[in-house]
């Protein structure tokens, strides 16, 4: 794909995945998980410079290829885009009342800031990109008790994103968050 090419995205609406508030790992209750199954053809050109793409053009950076790491953990300094360019992954998501799915290629997630996640098993060919808003760095949290008011803390100023990494400011993401506020 020429780089000034703009990969074509499937219209889809995510499917919303509200998570509770968890005591141990602290999830987001007022923003939910977005997951956008098939929203890029796994067989169309190269989907892992799609997902890199898309997510520049639409504004989120410091992408990164790789997986997800085998233990629970979260992000308290920035939301995250997941976009499954090649494999497959069963996630855990959530801490004690976890919601677990599989993502395919093709498939891409937006994580709120403070959402746990654990890849659960993998093919060997996975293959994850992934970016944060404008802006936003993110950090590693585990769930150790001596992180959690601290956590708090960064989760509430995580300013919401401007827009959705897949559609751009019409996309669903401004349309779902953007009643919420994080505080």
């Amino acid at each position: 794909m020429a780089t000034h090419e703009r990969p074509a995205v499937r219209p889809v609406e995510p499917e919303v995945v509200r998570l509770a508030y968890d005591e141990r790992l602290p999830d987001n209750p007022l923003l939910p998980v977005l997951v956008y199954r098939g929203v890029l053809d796994p067989a169309a050109g190269e989907p892992a410079a799609a997902f890199a793409a898309l997510f520049a053009a639409h504004g989120w950076g410091g992408i990164w290829r790789n997986g997800i790491f085998a233990f629970p953990h979260y992000h308290g300094t920035a939301h995250e885009a997941l976009g499954v360019a090649r494999g497959r992954v069963r996630l855990r998501l959530g801490g004690v009342r976890d919601i677990r799915l599989e993502a395919r290629a093709g498939d891409a997630l937006v994580l709120p800031a403070g959402t746990s996640h654990q890849n659960l098993g993998s093919s060997p060919d996975l293959l994850v990109i992934g970016a944060y808003p404008p802006g936003q760095d993110w950090d590693l949290m585990y769930g150790r008790p001596e992180e959690r008011e601290t956590a708090r803390v960064r989760i509430a100023r995580v300013p919401l994103p401007p827009t959705d990494p897949l559609f751009g400011g019409d996309g669903p993401l401004p349309r779902l968050w953007g009643g919420g506020a994080v505080s």
